[in-house]
């Protein structure tokens, strides 16, 4: 059978671009809000199973990279892109793909639900952020794509659906590029930068957060302070401090608090090691039940802490980290993607995270890019970041994690 490639991303802003082809990323304020996008009891089991697959996800993300490089990814953007691909998996395949994105024993219809659900309700769940979720589909003209998995992507994730002269690739690719752009603020503009002759689809998925702190860093208290690397050697970095009443906890192996961002719907925790620890030890160690207990054991009273300003850009290729996850078989000659196309047999050639981030006194811009490609055959406590940690941004209301990184170098300017 005729096998073909595509690719699917994600931005963060977070793009997910699937590609299919043809082949021969001192103050006391008032009590910080608790509130949260108003979920059902589907979304939150949804969100407990896909904290499991973020938690997971970051553990292979880590264990691939080297461990003197910043790591920055968005589960929820790479999640919503293996969705628009899930619907069109079928037999072993899909089966892999759910085992991979710990949805065993949830139906189609009920996963399509939340995405819906999810895709509609995150941008409103707090006025004073800025969140987006933008879903796209490019096909080859002369490609046959099922009607009904056009209707179902069009219906669950609104999915914009253009179909285009991929022998002349220069338009597709400022259009596609130019889509990306535009959902995520300019953070990420450039996606795809080339179309192969078996290239036949691009599925794509954005993912934008812009949040203002709740209580904000003063500027006048970001001071030049020394971080110490995994090397052991130190650099200066630029320390933003606050001392105010915080969500904050004291676990074994490390210290976490929370910065509320707008309303308080979202937020970012930071994880710091202990001096015995390290972040790929609170890495290894995270799940959606550690997770839980965290939540569960913070509470809120004065606080010092300290974080550096840092951005960054992050790259990843995550078909190794996916099949280690459980779904081989999709970027083999195995593949099953007969919902998308019957007529012609696919696989995923490659799935690609580009990320973006930005933290600074005032707040948080993220944005990422997932791609995947199917291709045929063949004063009181103190909680300094002067050492690498983990951070996370989440929302209240579902628990869903938006986006997870390890800051092991901060940096505050882009090569």
């Amino acid at each position: 059978m005729r096998r073909i490639p595509f690719v699917s991303s994600l931005l963060m802003a977070t793009v997910s671009l699937l590609t299919i082809s043809g082949c021969q990323n001192d103050t006391t304020p008032d009590n910080p809000g608790t509130g949260g996008l108003t979920s059902t009891p589907e979304a939150r089991a949804f969100a407990q199973k896909t904290n499991d697959f973020s938690f997971d996800f970051l553990k292979r993300v880590n264990e691939d990279q080297k461990k003197d490089e910043n790591i920055f990814v968005s589960p929820l953007s790479l999640h919503m892109a293996l969705g628009l691909l899930l619907n069109g998996a079928a037999g072993q395949t899909a089966d892999e793909m759910k085992k991979a994105m710990h949805l065993e024993g949830v139906s189609l219809a009920d996963a399509n639900q939340t995405y819906e659900f999810l895709l509609k309700g995150l941008p409103t769940a707090d006025p004073k952020v800025t969140t987006k979720l933008a879903n796209s589909i490019w096909y080859r003209n002369g490609f046959s794509v099922e009607p009904s998995y056009l209707d179902a992507t069009k219906k669950t994730f609104n999915a914009r659906i253009s179909g285009e002269d991929f022998s002349n690739p220069t338009p597709v690719i400022n259009k596609i590029n130019q889509w990306a752009s535009d959902n995520t603020n300019a953070k990420i503009t450039k996606v795809i930068q080339e179309v192969k002759d078996e290239q036949v689809l691009f599925l794509l998925n954005a993912l934008y957060f812009k949040g203002d702190w709740k209580y904000q860093f003063e500027t006048k208290n970001t001071f030049d302070s020394p971080f110490t690397l995994i090397s052991g050697s130190q650099k200066q970095v630029k320390m933003m401090n606050m001392t105010t009443s915080l969500r904050h906890a004291f676990r074994p192996t490390y210290g976490a608090f929370e910065l509320p961002y707008g309303d308080g719907t979202y937020s970012m925790t930071v994880l710091v090691p202990t001096e015995s620890s390290s972040a790929d030890a609170i890495i290894n160690t995270l799940s959606a039940t550690e997770w839980a207990d965290l939540q569960q054991t913070m509470r809120e009273s004065k606080v010092a802490v300290g974080l550096p300003k840092f951005t960054m850009e992050y790259e990843a290729t995550l078909n190794d980290a996916l099949s280690k996850m459980g779904m081989p078989s999709a970027f083999s000659n195995a593949a099953n993607f007969s919902g998308i196309s019957t007529g012609q047999g696919l696989q995923v050639s490659y799935v690609k995270q580009n990320t973006y981030v930005a933290v600074d006194e005032k707040g948080t811009e993220a944005a990422a890019v997932t791609s995947i490609g199917v291709e045929v055959t063949s004063a009181g406590p103190s909680l300094i970041c002067d050492r690498p940690f983990v951070f996370l941004i989440t929302e209240k209301g579902t628990g869903s994690v938006l986006f997870m990184g390890k800051i092991v170098n901060p940096e505050t300017t882009l090569p």
